[in-house]
């Protein structure tokens, strides 16, 4: 464990040095038991890969004091708290029509596209941090086998709802914005709604498994083309 000065009123917690499952249920058992410790002096919890930003509000605690807080929430963790969050699925149509990049990278991978949707579709991942944009959440890890680096030049405009691949990740994009992963189809379910509660369908420490539908089903379940 190492923590850190993260500002006039942050501290940042490091729980490991990799991505693993075991870190990120790390991260996620932390998290909620200093939400818990810290009460009203908590104002947010940030969580990622191996790491979980802490705000406090200065006027009612100090640096000392939430630095105690933590380590102690730390010292006090066992295996039996590192659990696993909710499993979520999200449909997907894949095909070319909506994921542009799905036959170049099958190509690259010397497979047919039928065998990435079914390694893409058949793996569970973790939701490892949520970033980049409100309800971008980087799942991990993709099979090496369809891995795939970003796009050497970004697209101005990725739809909202694209399933896309970089590396060893894959995400939902919640809304329409630049991006250079990798396009291999599209999802009806909305990743952010203001509206909603809650407003995300996933959060950190979730599963998320991805079922292959098709044309007309994703467009029963509000997809757009």
């Amino acid at each position: 464990m190492e923590l850190h000065s993260a500002g006039e009123n942050a501290l940042i917690l490091y729980l490991g040095k990799e991505t693993s499952p075991t870190v990120s249920a790390r991260v996620q058992a932390a998290a909620a038991a200093i939400e818990q410790a810290l009460g009203v002096d908590l104002v947010d919890l940030v969580p990622s890969y191996a790491s979980l930003l802490i705000i406090y509000n200065a006027l009612t605690t100090d640096h000392m004091a939430v630095a105690a807080t933590v380590r102690d929430c730390i010292a006090d963790l066992s295996a039996d708290d590192e659990a696993d969050g909710n499993t979520v699925v999200l449909p997907v149509y894949y095909h070319p029509e909506v994921g542009e990049d799905l036959e170049a990278l099958a190509a690259a991978a010397g497979m047919s596209t039928d065998d990435v949707i079914a390694i893409h579709s058949g793996t569970e991942y973790r939701v490892y941090a949520i970033g980049f944009a409100p309800g971008f959440a980087y799942l991990g890890q993709v099979d090496e086998r369809i891995a795939a680096p970003r796009q050497s030049t970004p697209r101005l405009k990725v739809p909202r709802g694209a399933v896309a691949i970089a590396d060893r990740q894959t995400a939902v994009y919640p809304a329409q914005s630049p991006g250079g992963w990798n396009l291999i189809g599209r999802c009806p379910q909305r990743m952010f709604d203001p509206k909603a509660t809650p407003t995300m369908p996933v959060s950190v420490g979730d599963k998320v498994r991805f079922e292959a539908i098709d044309r007309d089903r994703f467009l029963a379940l509000g997809g757009e083309l």
